[in-house]
């Protein structure tokens, strides 16, 4: 059996509805909607967006109409960072008729052309252009920002691609949200933390930093790409995200390790430039007005207090 499997492929190996019963009792399968079932295992060692890849692959099988897989379920395939966004599956009909939806499942109607698609581990998807448009059409500017920024930093997708898709969504939901977020967008962040805070930043009118920038010592090797920096104002900003100091660690490295050789890298741009640092975490973005003037103020060459 594959990863998922329906009550029909269950029953053709044997099983019959008290021993399908059983099992998901004792947490040997666990039912990830109706007649769909997974290993228990694979289920309780599954992340996030695993778990959101395997509800989304049992609805994909159950569908009885010809159906890719788009919106938040796409970007999960693409592998581009979904944040803060309902686990809700979507489904876009290749046929142009109505979408029928249900409990967790969204099936959507719409023109799907042959560039809008592609087949990723046996499964047909929107395209990571279309996968961007179809999110922004769902969303607010900030959180489609951070699934396009995760589009294009995995090369699914292109500014000019993206530009060229807005041509064919002016009727669409939120057009004008999706021209902006197409504006913001920028690949060179890696992560939701960095996509947010380039949004923070943007909102509050802040000078647009340069993402990624690198510092190189003096015969030229790269000693350190910052997050974001400032040139001109002599300012470099960190962003300290989700994941920097634990699932971003060197072999044998602990988190307290991870720490220490960030605090030293910092130390070694501040002595090559002579720039100051705005270290940024998850925790100051939700507290953006504070955030933004601390980080106003550094770049105006002041003092910041708390």
């Amino acid at each position: 059996m594959s990863d998922v499997f329906s009550t029909r492929d269950a029953l053709a190996l044997g099983h019959d509805d008290k021993s399908i019963a059983r099992l998901v009792r004792s947490g040997e399968w666990h039912r990830l909607r109706h007649g769909a079932y997974c290993a228990g295992a694979l289920w309780r060692g599954a992340d996030a967006r695993r778990r959101r890849l395997l509800v989304a692959e049992a609805a994909y099988q159950a569908a009885r109409s010809h159906v890719v897989l788009s919106h938040t379920s796409a970007a999960d395939l693409l592998g581009a960072e979904v944040w803060d966004l309902p686990d809700t599956v979507h489904l876009t009909r290749t046929d142009a008729r109505a979408g029928r939806s249900q409990a967790g499942v969204a099936q959507h109607r719409g023109t799907v052309r042959v560039g809008d698609l592609t087949r990723r581990d046996g499964r047909w998807a929107t395209s990571g252009t279309r996968t961007a448009l179809d999110v922004i059409s769902l969303t607010d500017v900030e959180h489609g920002l951070v699934v396009t920024n995760a589009l294009l930093h995995r090369g699914e997708t292109s500014v000019p691609a993206l530009r060229q898709g807005l041509t064919s969504t002016v009727r669409w939901p939120r057009h004008l949200h999706a021209r902006l977020v197409v504006g913001l967008a920028d690949g060179r962040c890696e992560s939701v933390a960095e996509s947010r805070t380039m949004y923070l930043f943007w909102r509050h009118h802040l000078p647009t930093p340069t993402p990624q920038y690198v510092v190189r010592d003096a015969r030229g090797a790269i000693v350190a790409r910052l997050d974001f920096a400032w040139p001109d104002l002599g300012v470099f900003a960190e962003v300290d995200g989700k994941v920097k100091y634990t699932t971003l660690l060197a072999p044998g490295e602990s988190a307290a390790d991870a720490l220490l050789r960030e605090r030293r890298r910092e130390q070694l741009v501040v002595g090559l430039t002579g720039w100051r640092c705005v270290r940024l975490t998850w925790a100051d973005l939700q507290h953006p007005e504070r955030t933004v003037a601390r980080v106003r103020a550094v770049l105006a060459g002041g003092v910041w207090a708390a």
